[in-house]
């Protein structure tokens, strides 16, 4: 028998909806065996897994024990709506704040030209200064 079962995954899976009473994320084997297996691709393509001690595993053995250890997470449609969303958010917000700062520093003289035109100043107005004999 494979470990964890279906069942034991389906439970681990579903048991923050239990607390609150919502509808549960998962309601069949093949909800597991789709996110485990697009996991299992993620590692394949380079991705780090998210638990300990995971050189001489399989992908799938590591995604199935990322999802029972709770290091996975299957989301709702509404979650995934919702967690892109939050990205779009933040990437708007991260993209004005880089645009900010580029504007920034191009109003900032970057080559000291202001330093050098206040010394200028200075020396004129010494030699506007009159001499007392």
């Amino acid at each position: 028998m494979i470990h964890p079962s279906y069942v034991e995954l389906m439970k681990v899976v579903n048991e923050d909806t239990a607390l609150v009473g919502e509808e549960p994320v998962v309601n069949s084997r093949y909800s597991i065996v789709s996110a485990t297996a697009k996991r299992a691709r993620q590692i394949v393509s380079g991705d780090d897994p998210y638990i300990d001690h995971a050189e001489n595993m399989k992908p799938l053995s590591i995604a199935v024990k990322e999802l029972y250890d709770g290091k996975l997470k299957i989301l709702s449609a509404e979650e995934v709506e919702e967690k892109e969303q939050e990205l779009k958010e933040y990437k708007e917000k991260m993209s004005l704040k880089a645009l900010e700062e580029a504007e920034n520093k191009e109003a900032e003289p970057s080559d000291g030209s202001a330093l050098e035109d206040s010394e200028e100043e200075d020396e004129d107005e010494e030699e506007a200064i009159p001499e007392e004999e």
